[in-house]
Protein backbone atom coordinates (compact mmCIF):
# COMPACT_ATOMS: atom_id res chain seq x y z
CA UNK A 1 0.00 0.00 0.00
CA UNK A 2 3.00 2.13 0.54
CA UNK A 3 3.55 2.39 -3.38
CA UNK A 4 -0.05 3.86 -3.73
CA UNK A 5 0.08 6.55 -0.73
CA UNK A 6 -2.18 3.47 1.66
CA UNK A 7 -4.94 4.99 -0.69
CA UNK A 8 -7.06 2.52 -1.75
CA UNK A 9 -8.57 4.59 -5.04
CA UNK A 10 -5.07 4.88 -6.35
CA UNK A 11 -5.15 1.25 -7.22
CA UNK A 12 -5.70 0.08 -10.13
CA UNK A 13 -9.61 -0.63 -10.32
CA UNK A 14 -10.38 -3.57 -12.78
CA UNK A 15 -13.70 -3.11 -14.32
CA UNK A 16 -14.78 -6.35 -14.96
CA UNK A 17 -18.38 -7.73 -16.61
CA UNK A 18 -20.75 -9.87 -15.14
CA UNK A 19 -20.43 -13.39 -15.03
CA UNK A 20 -17.18 -13.54 -16.81
CA UNK A 21 -15.67 -16.78 -17.63
CA UNK A 22 -12.84 -18.31 -16.44
CA UNK A 23 -10.84 -17.74 -19.30
CA UNK A 24 -11.21 -14.27 -19.22
CA UNK A 25 -9.54 -13.99 -16.00
CA UNK A 26 -6.54 -15.98 -17.38
CA UNK A 27 -5.76 -14.05 -20.52
CA UNK A 28 -6.83 -10.13 -19.54
CA UNK A 29 -7.35 -10.29 -15.52
CA UNK A 30 -4.28 -12.33 -14.64
CA UNK A 31 -1.79 -10.93 -16.89
CA UNK A 32 -2.54 -7.25 -15.51
CA UNK A 33 -1.97 -8.27 -11.99
CA UNK A 34 0.98 -9.84 -12.23
CA UNK A 35 2.44 -6.49 -13.86
CA UNK A 36 0.86 -4.56 -11.18
CA UNK A 37 1.04 -7.10 -7.89
CA UNK A 38 -1.74 -5.60 -6.83
CA UNK A 39 -5.20 -4.51 -8.40
CA UNK A 40 -8.99 -4.11 -7.17
CA UNK A 41 -12.06 -5.30 -8.67
CA UNK A 42 -15.21 -3.10 -7.91
CA UNK A 43 -18.32 -3.90 -8.19
CA UNK A 44 -17.19 -7.41 -7.04
CA UNK A 45 -20.05 -9.05 -6.91
CA UNK A 46 -21.25 -11.72 -9.55
CA UNK A 47 -18.31 -11.06 -11.84
CA UNK A 48 -17.32 -14.90 -11.76
CA UNK A 49 -19.50 -17.09 -14.01
CA UNK A 50 -21.44 -19.60 -12.28
CA UNK A 51 -20.42 -22.50 -15.47
CA UNK A 52 -17.06 -23.12 -13.74
CA UNK A 53 -14.81 -26.44 -13.33
CA UNK A 54 -15.37 -28.45 -10.48
CA UNK A 55 -12.27 -26.97 -8.70
CA UNK A 56 -13.28 -23.00 -9.06
CA UNK A 57 -16.75 -24.65 -7.93
CA UNK A 58 -15.35 -26.44 -4.95
CA UNK A 59 -12.96 -23.25 -3.66
CA UNK A 60 -15.85 -21.18 -4.46
CA UNK A 61 -17.92 -23.26 -1.78
CA UNK A 62 -14.91 -23.37 0.96
CA UNK A 63 -14.57 -19.75 1.15
CA UNK A 64 -18.37 -18.58 1.32
CA UNK A 65 -19.59 -22.25 3.28
CA UNK A 66 -16.54 -22.90 5.58
CA UNK A 67 -13.85 -19.86 5.50
CA UNK A 68 -15.74 -16.40 5.54
CA UNK A 69 -16.87 -15.81 9.21
CA UNK A 70 -18.93 -12.86 10.38
CA UNK A 71 -17.00 -10.73 12.95
CA UNK A 72 -16.66 -11.76 16.65
CA UNK A 73 -19.07 -9.25 17.87
CA UNK A 74 -22.21 -10.15 15.08
CA UNK A 75 -21.65 -14.05 15.76
CA UNK A 76 -21.28 -13.46 19.68
CA UNK A 77 -24.80 -11.49 19.40
CA UNK A 78 -26.09 -13.71 16.85
CA UNK A 79 -25.74 -16.98 18.66
CA UNK A 80 -27.00 -15.37 22.12
CA UNK A 81 -30.33 -14.17 20.35
CA UNK A 82 -30.36 -17.98 18.79
CA UNK A 83 -29.88 -19.48 22.44
CA UNK A 84 -32.73 -17.37 23.36
CA UNK A 85 -35.08 -17.81 20.91
CA UNK A 86 -34.42 -21.47 21.30
CA UNK A 87 -35.18 -20.75 25.72
CA UNK A 88 -38.73 -18.89 24.76
CA UNK A 89 -39.82 -21.72 22.52
CA UNK A 90 -38.61 -24.62 24.88
CA UNK A 91 -42.56 -25.28 25.19
CA UNK A 92 -42.22 -26.31 21.58
CA UNK A 93 -39.08 -28.03 21.51
CA UNK A 94 -36.98 -25.04 21.37
CA UNK A 95 -37.86 -24.82 17.51
CA UNK A 96 -39.12 -21.96 15.75
CA UNK A 97 -39.71 -20.71 12.16
CA UNK A 98 -37.81 -17.64 10.59
CA UNK A 99 -39.39 -15.37 8.14
CA UNK A 100 -37.48 -12.42 6.11
CA UNK A 101 -40.38 -9.71 5.70
CA UNK A 102 -39.68 -6.83 3.05
CA UNK A 103 -42.20 -3.88 4.01
CA UNK A 104 -40.01 -0.82 4.79
CA UNK A 105 -40.45 2.07 3.19
CA UNK A 106 -38.18 2.09 0.68
CA UNK A 107 -39.10 -1.21 -0.84
CA UNK A 108 -42.77 -0.75 -0.91
CA UNK A 109 -42.19 2.49 -3.10
CA UNK A 110 -39.39 1.05 -5.11
CA UNK A 111 -42.21 -1.79 -5.77
CA UNK A 112 -44.64 0.63 -7.23
CA UNK A 113 -47.36 -1.27 -5.46
CA UNK A 114 -50.60 0.32 -4.14
CA UNK A 115 -51.41 -1.26 -0.12
CA UNK A 116 -54.87 0.12 1.62
CA UNK A 117 -52.74 2.85 3.10
CA UNK A 118 -54.75 5.79 0.72
CA UNK A 119 -53.72 8.98 0.37
CA UNK A 120 -50.88 9.18 3.10
CA UNK A 121 -49.45 6.39 1.14
CA UNK A 122 -49.41 7.59 -1.92
CA UNK A 123 -47.89 10.59 -0.51
CA UNK A 124 -45.18 8.98 1.45
CA UNK A 125 -44.49 6.51 -1.57
CA UNK A 126 -43.98 9.45 -3.77
CA UNK A 127 -41.60 10.97 -1.80
CA UNK A 128 -39.65 7.94 -0.56
CA UNK A 129 -39.14 7.00 -4.44
CA UNK A 130 -37.74 10.72 -5.62
CA UNK A 131 -35.56 10.58 -2.34
CA UNK A 132 -34.24 7.23 -3.49
CA UNK A 133 -34.49 7.28 -7.41
CA UNK A 134 -34.49 10.67 -8.20
CA UNK A 135 -36.26 10.97 -11.18
CA UNK A 136 -36.15 7.52 -12.34
CA UNK A 137 -40.03 7.14 -11.56
CA UNK A 138 -41.12 9.91 -13.45
CA UNK A 139 -39.34 9.64 -16.66
CA UNK A 140 -41.62 10.99 -19.41
CA UNK A 141 -42.94 8.17 -21.21
CA UNK A 142 -42.82 5.54 -17.83
CA UNK A 143 -46.47 3.49 -17.35
CA UNK A 144 -46.31 2.13 -14.00
CA UNK A 145 -49.23 -0.62 -13.45
CA UNK A 146 -49.58 -1.34 -10.00
CA UNK A 147 -52.03 -3.95 -10.41
CA UNK A 148 -50.15 -5.67 -13.05
CA UNK A 149 -47.03 -5.60 -10.89
CA UNK A 150 -49.36 -7.54 -7.96
CA UNK A 151 -50.35 -9.85 -10.72
CA UNK A 152 -47.19 -10.73 -11.88
CA UNK A 153 -45.99 -11.61 -7.63
CA UNK A 154 -43.92 -8.85 -7.56
CA UNK A 155 -45.86 -6.84 -4.90
CA UNK A 156 -43.55 -7.22 -1.38
CA UNK A 157 -46.38 -9.47 0.89
CA UNK A 158 -47.56 -6.94 3.89
CA UNK A 159 -47.13 -8.52 7.34
CA UNK A 160 -51.14 -9.64 7.55
CA UNK A 161 -50.92 -11.08 3.94
CA UNK A 162 -47.55 -13.39 5.50
CA UNK A 163 -49.91 -13.87 9.35
CA UNK A 164 -52.68 -15.14 6.70
CA UNK A 165 -50.15 -17.60 4.32
CA UNK A 166 -48.59 -18.84 7.85
CA UNK A 167 -52.09 -19.37 10.00
CA UNK A 168 -53.49 -21.18 6.52
CA UNK A 169 -50.23 -23.09 5.93
CA UNK A 170 -51.30 -24.56 9.67
CA UNK A 171 -49.03 -22.57 12.16
CA UNK A 172 -50.94 -21.20 14.89
CA UNK A 173 -50.59 -18.55 17.63
CA UNK A 174 -48.27 -21.16 19.93
CA UNK A 175 -45.70 -20.50 16.94
CA UNK A 176 -42.41 -19.33 17.48
CA UNK A 177 -41.53 -16.87 15.14
CA UNK A 178 -38.45 -14.67 14.56
CA UNK A 179 -38.77 -11.90 12.00
CA UNK A 180 -36.14 -10.78 9.65
CA UNK A 181 -36.61 -7.33 8.70
CA UNK A 182 -35.71 -3.92 8.79
CA UNK A 183 -37.99 -1.12 9.51
CA UNK A 184 -41.39 -1.76 8.75
CA UNK A 185 -43.22 1.00 6.68
CA UNK A 186 -46.17 2.21 9.07
CA UNK A 187 -45.33 -0.15 11.40
CA UNK A 188 -47.70 0.14 14.53
CA UNK A 189 -50.48 -0.20 12.14
CA UNK A 190 -49.38 -2.77 9.70
CA UNK A 191 -47.60 -4.95 12.26
CA UNK A 192 -50.48 -5.35 14.71
CA UNK A 193 -52.49 -8.08 12.70
CA UNK A 194 -49.40 -10.37 12.58
CA UNK A 195 -48.90 -9.80 16.26
CA UNK A 196 -52.52 -10.90 16.77
CA UNK A 197 -51.98 -13.58 14.96
CA UNK A 198 -48.50 -14.62 16.20
CA UNK A 199 -48.14 -13.25 19.97
CA UNK A 200 -44.76 -15.29 20.13
CA UNK A 201 -43.36 -12.81 17.31
CA UNK A 202 -39.81 -12.27 18.31
CA UNK A 203 -37.19 -9.93 16.67
CA UNK A 204 -33.92 -8.52 17.44
CA UNK A 205 -35.32 -5.63 18.95
CA UNK A 206 -37.31 -7.58 21.11
CA UNK A 207 -34.51 -10.27 22.03
CA UNK A 208 -31.40 -8.03 22.98
CA UNK A 209 -30.94 -5.23 25.18
CA UNK A 210 -30.54 -1.51 23.40
CA UNK A 211 -26.90 -1.45 24.87
CA UNK A 212 -26.36 -4.91 22.62
CA UNK A 213 -27.54 -3.52 19.40
CA UNK A 214 -26.12 -0.17 19.94
CA UNK A 215 -22.85 -1.29 18.22
CA UNK A 216 -25.04 -2.45 14.93
CA UNK A 217 -27.37 -0.35 15.15
CA UNK A 218 -26.27 2.57 12.05
CA UNK A 219 -25.01 0.16 10.18
CA UNK A 220 -27.51 -2.17 8.28
CA UNK A 221 -25.28 -4.61 7.19
CA UNK A 222 -24.79 -5.11 10.19
CA UNK A 223 -27.54 -5.67 11.71
CA UNK A 224 -28.46 -7.94 8.70
CA UNK A 225 -25.89 -10.27 9.40
CA UNK A 226 -27.54 -11.00 12.99
CA UNK A 227 -30.61 -11.92 11.57
CA UNK A 228 -28.90 -14.10 9.37
CA UNK A 229 -27.30 -16.02 11.59
CA UNK A 230 -30.89 -16.24 13.75
CA UNK A 231 -33.05 -17.84 10.59
CA UNK A 232 -29.55 -20.11 9.66
CA UNK A 233 -30.79 -21.83 12.64
CA UNK A 234 -34.56 -21.68 12.90
CA UNK A 235 -36.16 -25.21 11.95
CA UNK A 236 -38.54 -23.35 9.27
CA UNK A 237 -36.93 -20.29 7.06
CA UNK A 238 -39.70 -18.26 5.03
CA UNK A 239 -39.14 -16.33 2.18
CA UNK A 240 -41.38 -13.57 0.77
CA UNK A 241 -39.24 -12.16 -1.38
CA UNK A 242 -36.50 -12.25 -3.72
CA UNK A 243 -32.82 -10.73 -3.36
CA UNK A 244 -29.34 -11.89 -2.19
CA UNK A 245 -30.54 -12.43 1.78
CA UNK A 246 -33.07 -15.39 1.73
CA UNK A 247 -30.73 -16.48 -1.66
CA UNK A 248 -27.67 -17.13 0.09
CA UNK A 249 -29.34 -18.45 3.14
CA UNK A 250 -31.40 -21.05 1.76
CA UNK A 251 -28.16 -22.36 0.00
CA UNK A 252 -26.26 -21.87 3.25
CA UNK A 253 -29.09 -23.67 4.99
CA UNK A 254 -29.11 -26.27 2.59
CA UNK A 255 -25.28 -27.29 3.13
CA UNK A 256 -25.72 -27.07 6.60
CA UNK A 257 -28.43 -29.35 6.84
CA UNK A 258 -27.12 -32.51 4.32
CA UNK A 259 -28.27 -30.99 1.03
CA UNK A 260 -32.09 -29.68 1.67
CA UNK A 261 -33.63 -27.61 4.49
CA UNK A 262 -36.98 -26.88 5.22
CA UNK A 263 -37.73 -23.49 3.11
CA UNK A 264 -41.07 -22.20 2.12
CA UNK A 265 -41.25 -20.12 -0.79
CA UNK A 266 -44.72 -19.16 -1.45
CA UNK A 267 -46.53 -19.31 -5.22
CA UNK A 268 -46.40 -15.55 -4.84
CA UNK A 269 -48.85 -15.12 -8.15
CA UNK A 270 -50.73 -17.77 -6.74
CA UNK A 271 -51.08 -16.46 -3.53
CA UNK A 272 -51.81 -12.87 -5.26
CA UNK A 273 -55.09 -14.31 -7.28
CA UNK A 274 -56.24 -15.72 -3.57
CA UNK A 275 -55.51 -12.95 -1.03
CA UNK A 276 -57.79 -10.56 -3.71
CA UNK A 277 -60.67 -13.21 -4.60
CA UNK A 278 -63.50 -11.28 -2.20
CA UNK A 279 -65.70 -14.38 -2.87
CA UNK A 280 -62.96 -17.35 -1.24
CA UNK A 281 -63.70 -18.85 2.15
CA UNK A 282 -60.74 -19.71 5.32
CA UNK A 283 -61.83 -23.66 4.95
CA UNK A 284 -60.83 -23.72 0.58
CA UNK A 285 -58.06 -20.42 1.03
CA UNK A 286 -56.41 -23.00 3.81
CA UNK A 287 -56.61 -25.55 1.76
CA UNK A 288 -54.38 -24.07 -1.35
CA UNK A 289 -52.34 -23.07 1.60
CA UNK A 290 -51.61 -26.23 3.07
CA UNK A 291 -51.04 -27.58 -0.93
CA UNK A 292 -48.16 -24.56 -1.09
CA UNK A 293 -46.62 -25.67 2.15
CA UNK A 294 -46.82 -29.40 0.69
CA UNK A 295 -45.22 -28.16 -2.24
CA UNK A 296 -42.10 -26.27 -0.34
CA UNK A 297 -41.20 -29.13 1.49
CA UNK A 298 -41.47 -31.89 -1.32
CA UNK A 299 -38.69 -30.57 -3.34
CA UNK A 300 -36.25 -32.33 -0.90
CA UNK A 301 -32.78 -32.37 -2.70
CA UNK A 302 -32.58 -29.76 -5.13
CA UNK A 303 -29.39 -30.11 -7.28
CA UNK A 304 -27.84 -27.08 -8.82
CA UNK A 305 -28.86 -26.87 -13.12
CA UNK A 306 -26.66 -24.80 -15.50
CA UNK A 307 -26.37 -20.99 -14.87
CA UNK A 308 -27.98 -21.22 -11.53
CA UNK A 309 -26.22 -19.62 -8.51
CA UNK A 310 -24.07 -22.16 -6.79
CA UNK A 311 -24.70 -19.84 -3.17
CA UNK A 312 -28.46 -21.03 -3.68
CA UNK A 313 -28.02 -24.51 -5.15
CA UNK A 314 -24.33 -25.74 -3.50
CA UNK A 315 -25.70 -29.62 -4.28
CA UNK A 316 -23.60 -31.66 -5.56
CA UNK A 317 -20.89 -29.29 -5.95
CA UNK A 318 -20.28 -28.52 -2.89
CA UNK A 319 -20.62 -32.24 -1.76
CA UNK A 320 -18.10 -35.34 -1.77
CA UNK A 321 -19.05 -38.11 -3.90
CA UNK A 322 -18.84 -41.65 -1.40
CA UNK A 323 -17.69 -43.18 -5.06
CA UNK A 324 -16.07 -42.53 -8.16
CA UNK A 325 -19.08 -44.24 -10.01
CA UNK A 326 -20.00 -41.56 -12.90
CA UNK A 327 -24.12 -41.68 -12.76
CA UNK A 328 -26.12 -40.63 -15.57
CA UNK A 329 -28.34 -37.87 -14.84
CA UNK A 330 -30.66 -38.41 -17.45
CA UNK A 331 -33.87 -40.06 -15.68
CA UNK A 332 -35.49 -39.16 -12.17
CA UNK A 333 -34.83 -42.93 -11.45
CA UNK A 334 -30.93 -42.39 -11.84
CA UNK A 335 -31.26 -39.11 -10.64
CA UNK A 336 -32.54 -40.43 -7.24
CA UNK A 337 -29.57 -42.77 -7.28
CA UNK A 338 -27.29 -40.11 -8.04
CA UNK A 339 -28.44 -38.00 -5.47
CA UNK A 340 -27.54 -41.08 -2.96
CA UNK A 341 -23.81 -41.51 -3.98
CA UNK A 342 -22.82 -38.47 -2.50
CA UNK A 343 -22.50 -38.25 1.32
CA UNK A 344 -24.12 -34.89 2.30
CA UNK A 345 -21.91 -32.50 4.69
CA UNK A 346 -18.82 -33.51 3.40
CA UNK A 347 -16.39 -30.88 1.87
CA UNK A 348 -13.52 -31.58 -0.70
CA UNK A 349 -10.84 -29.46 -0.95
CA UNK A 350 -9.49 -28.15 -4.38
CA UNK A 351 -6.73 -29.77 -5.78
CA UNK A 352 -4.50 -26.82 -7.61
Amino acid sequence: MERFDQNMNNVYNFRIKAWSPIQYYRDAVLPRLLEEKFIRISPFANRLSFDAPPAVQRLRCFANYEALRFSSAILTLGETLVARMKDRSASNGGKYISVHLRFEEDMVAFSCCIYDGGEEEIADMKVARERGWKGKFTKRGRVIRPGAIRINGKCPLTPLEVGLMLRGMGFNRSTYIYLASGKIYNAERNMAPLLEMFPNLQTKEILASNAELAPFKNYSSRMAAIDYTVCVHSEVFVTTQGGNFPHFLMGHRRYLYGGHSKTIKPDKRKLALLLDNPNIGWRSFKRQMLNMRSHSDSKGYELKRPNDSIYMFPCPDCMCRSNKSEVSRSSSATRSAWIKSYYYGCFSYPTF
